[in-house]
């Protein structure tokens, strides 16, 4: 939901909520192995928006390093995955679409890491899908 501007959002038993400002850019669905290994889900749809611009307004996610050059927070409660911060984008963070308040305000605009893409997930027509990274890294 927007609320004065605000994105927000939060886990699924209520412990966190967050709320972002700004306009969010890189809508995608990312099927890189952390994403799914991290989730159990076949592939996770983000939005990023600036870490500055976001704070957690209700309880505290925990954080942990799901790569060697990422982190991720969860609700310690319920465990929800909510957040990704890369270490080469300290200014940004990718916030779950799936954990939005509104997350049909915010629908994919892309495809990620399609390379890793499992074989039973169709891609919807009409939207580009890139190998690995939008930049190629």
């Amino acid at each position: 939901m927007i609320t004065d501007g605000r994105i927000t959002g939060g886990c699924r038993c209520g412990a966190l909520r967050y709320e972002a400002g700004g306009e969010p850019w890189n809508q995608t669905v990312c099927h890189c192995a952390d994403c799914r290994g991290t989730t159990g889900a076949p592939m996770v749809g983000w939005i990023t928006v600036r870490r500055a611009a976001c704070r957690f307004t209700a309880g505290t996610p925990t954080w942990f390093r799901s790569s060697p050059r990422a982190q991720r927070a969860f609700c310690p409660t319920c465990g929800t995955h909510l957040a990704y911060v890369a270490d080469d984008l300290p200014e940004e963070i990718d916030l779950t679409t799936a954990s939005l308040d509104d997350p049909e305000r915010f629908p994919p605009r892309d495809h990620v890491w399609v390379s890793r893409r499992l074989s039973w997930v169709a891609l919807p027509a009409g939207l580009p899908a890139y190998p690995q990274a939008r930049d190629g890294s």
